[in-house]
């Protein structure tokens, strides 16, 4: 009974997964895979009804077949009601969301999803981080919460 309720526990504390959209290459390597933009999709664990689709380069070559390579800062987001729009627990005002690594060990995508009570609206900001120097390239989309759905925050 005890590893079931660990297990439960493990699994609810698990971060949004992205599920590969697709992707295109951009640059053709001899060695290892090509460099590519590739799209995930990734639906909002604490706003049912919301999924964000974020594009990003991935870096090919022999390095990153090996997982070493650095990808680049740049990433873009899209965010959109993909259901109906059900907040089950009063959100945060400002909460990161989602967060892979696209580095060895010191750089990570980030997207920050921000409340914007006023206008009822969820606000979505991507971007890249690294332990010594962050990038202030960065995305941002907004998803308009219907006015009958309470939007509430802790």
């Amino acid at each position: 009974m005890r590893h079931l309720a660990l297990l439960a526990a493990a699994l609810i504390a698990t971060p949004a997964l992205a599920q590969s959209i697709g992707e295109v290459s951009t640059v053709f390597k001899f060695w290892g895979p090509n460099d590519k933009i590739i799209v995930d999709a990734y639906d909002d664990p604490g706003v049912q009804g919301v999924t964000c689709y974020v594009s990003r380069a991935k870096t090919g070559g022999v390095s990153g077949a090996l997982g070493v390579a650095e990808d680049k800062s740049e990433a873009s987001i899209a965010c959109r009601q993909t259901g109906p729009i059900v907040i089950a627990k009063p959100l945060r005002q400002q909460e990161e969301v989602y967060s892979e690594r696209i580095s060895l060990v010191f750089k990570r995508l980030q997207v920050v999803r921000m409340v914007d009570a006023k206008r009822h609206t969820l606000v979505y900001l991507t971007y890249s981080d690294r332990v010594i120097e962050g990038s202030p390239q960065n995305s941002v989309t907004a998803v308009p919460v219907p006015l009958d759905v309470a939007m509430p925050l802790r």
